[in-house]
Parts: C-alpha cells; sequence; structure tokens
C-alpha cells in the first residue's frame, strides 16, 4: 500500500491525508513583449573544451517561446545551439550578430564580459 515516492515535491515531507494528493504547479511564466525583456549576450568557454558559445541570458517567458527566439537566431547565424531554461546557447562567437538581430526585433540587450 505504499505510494510513489515523488522528488519534484517542493516543501511537503509527509501528509497524514490517505488522499492527499501533491498539486504539482507547473506554471509557465507568461512571455513578456520585446521591449520589456533585458536580454545579456556574453562569450563563454566553460564546461565547453575550450569551444566558444555565445549565452544570451535572462529571457522571461515559456519554453516554446524561448525555443523559436533560439531557432531564429541559430538560422541568422547559419550555427547550431540550444535554449533551456531561460538561456540560449549559439555555438561560436556571434555576439554582435545577435545583438542587431535582437535589437531589430525590438529587445533591449547588452553586450557583458570582454
Amino acid at each position: 500500500m505504499g505510494k510513489k515516492k515523488d522528488k519534484n515535491r517542493k516543501g511537503v515531507m509527509y501528509s497524514t491525508d490517505p488522499d492527499y494528493d501533491y498539486d504539482h504547479d507547473q506554471e509557465e511564466r507568461e512571455t513578456l513583449p520585446p521591449s520589456e525583456q533585458k536580454l545579456k549576450i556574453s562569450l563563454d568557454r566553460k564546461q565547453r573544451r575550450g569551444k566558444q558559445v555565445t549565452l544570451v541570458e535572462g529571457f522571461v517567458g515559456t519554453e516554446s517561446d524561448l525555443k523559436d527566439l533560439a531557432k531564429s537566431l541559430k538560422s541568422k547565424c547559419g550555427v547550431g545551439g540550444s535554449a533551456k531554461d531561460g538561456e540560449i546557447l549559439i555555438q561560436g562567437d556571434f555576439r554582435k550578430k545577435c545583438q542587431e538581430i535582437l535589437e531589430g526585433a525590438g529587445y533591449r540587450c547588452k553586450l557583458s564580459g570582454g
């Protein structure tokens, strides 16, 4: 009669109620309009065997909107990359080009790092 352990329960350790079902709050944040987004563009080499990636951080919105923006950046730069957890990775050093593309789309972005 044991229940499955659920590791995604934040803050609930144990309930004496046999009918208790933990409600997973899978809330997705609404995507802010581009003019309200504050994106940070940097060059990163950590944990990538010395390879350079352009990192776009600070996106606030749903995963699907993040992936759409990443797809647009990747296709306009002509390279690969990925998008997850509010970050977009573009393979190679495309900081200036990403900044131009994002500003053209109405995003507020800033280059950071050296």
